[in-house]
């Protein structure tokens, strides 16, 4: 009875489809169109055969309708389209089932129970789409998580990967290129992500995690370090694409230096506010030796003394020998100053007014274990 109505009403049911859901209000051509119009005539089909037979095999079935989840995730819709689909095709064949049934003198009981299983199948073929649509949304972000962990080798290689290499591998991972990028260090792991991954490259299966992610403008900084809560991180700096592997390293450099003690422990370190420190550090030998020659007379200081004339000296320098500036930056009187200049000047007598000594020290008191 059912057969003769089912077999023309496929064509209905795709004509409703395109009628009532927008995203399908146009040619059904190429390889959705054609899908879309065999799955609705399997469905008719077999829905019929399994009235006849409920135990006919469905592999078939479930094949076309895992690949109709598939290929919508292709066309870039969500899956409620076509859920939206199915329920229009359930509910055109209902009706011309039901007006068969009736001309035909199928009891009301009957045609209700058939009404239940058009319902219950199309749910089955609904959720057969769902499943295809997820895996073809996991298998998508898996291949996409390889081809931005293969970008952030490129951009991490020494010597720098070749230009048009980088592009196509950008292009490839859906990351844009920045103008200017940072390097992220990572530190004392959090169980949460932190919210910059979202956008960035990131790397956390090695032993030292890290990220790279486009430089923050002055005024974005808050935000910046916002959005890495929950870890220490020190922050390279901002430097082309070709040259990220420098801009990690000295990331890298400065969390060695937070774990030293020789910079301040905070949750987050810009390495921009850190410069001379960093360069002067990446030679320990040398800086020492710089400290030992420049800083010698305050050598023999008991510590108390080293620290108060060595902090003197540094602000002594850095404002000229401005007896009120470095007061103020030290909080104690002036004449304080002068009496500790006057120590300085017995120490170091001359060096104090030849330039290159001055500057020498300056670094040499930056480069002091604090």
């Amino acid at each position: 009875m059912f057969r003769p109505v089912l077999a023309d009403v496929a064509g209905e049911v795709v004509r409703e489809i395109q009628r009532t859901i927008p995203d399908y209000a146009r040619p059904l051509d190429g390889a959705f169109g054609k899908a879309l119009k065999t799955g609705v005539q399997m469905a008719f089909l077999q829905f019929v055969e399994r009235i006849g037979n409920p135990e006919a095999p469905s592999e078939d079935r479930r094949t076309v309708f895992l690949s109709l989840g598939v290929q919508e995730f292709h066309q870039g819709r969500n899956v409620d389209v076509l859920q939206a689909a199915y329920r229009v095709g359930a509910r055109v064949t209902w009706r011309r089932v039901a007006e068969a049934g009736r001309r035909a003198g199928v009891p009301s009981a009957t045609l209700c129970l058939l009404a239940e299983a058009i319902f219950a199948y199309i749910d089955e073929l609904s959720a057969l789409s769902v499943e295809g649509h997820a895996e073809a949304r996991e298998k998508a972000a898996g291949a996409l998580e390889r081809r931005r962990h293969r970008l952030m080798e490129l951009l991490l290689a020494e010597p720098p990967s070749p230009p048009e290499v980088v592009k196509h591998a950008a292009d490839l991972a859906r990351w844009q290129l920045p103008d200017l990028l940072v390097a992220v260090a990572l530190d004392q792991p959090s169980d949460e992500t932190p919210s910059a991954a979202t956008t960035a490259l990131a790397d956390f299966e090695s032993t030292s995690p890290c990220l790279l992610l486009p430089a923050p403008q002055p005024d974005e900084r808050e935000q910046f370090a916002e959005d890495l809560a929950g870890w220490r991180a020190a922050i390279g700096p901002a430097v082309p694409p070709a040259f990220a592997a420098r801009s990690l390293r000295a990331a890298r450099e400065a969390l060695r230096l937070v774990d030293s003690g020789a910079l301040a422990d905070e949750p987050v370190t810009w390495c921009v506010d850190h410069l001379s420190r960093l360069w002067l550090l990446k030679e320990p030998f040398l800086a020492a030796e710089l400290v030992r020659e420049r800083l010698g007379p305050l050598a023999g200081l008991t510590g108390k003394q080293h620290s108060r004339l060595a902090g003197t000296l540094l602000a002594w320098l850095e404002t000229c020998g401005n007896v009120r500036e470095v007061a103020e930056r030290l909080a104690v009187h002036p004449q304080t100053v002068r009496s500790r200049a006057q120590e300085l000047e017995a120490l170091f007598a001359d060096g104090l007014r030849d330039p290159e000594r001055r500057f020498e020290m300056i670094l040499a008191l930056r480069a002091a274990p604090s």
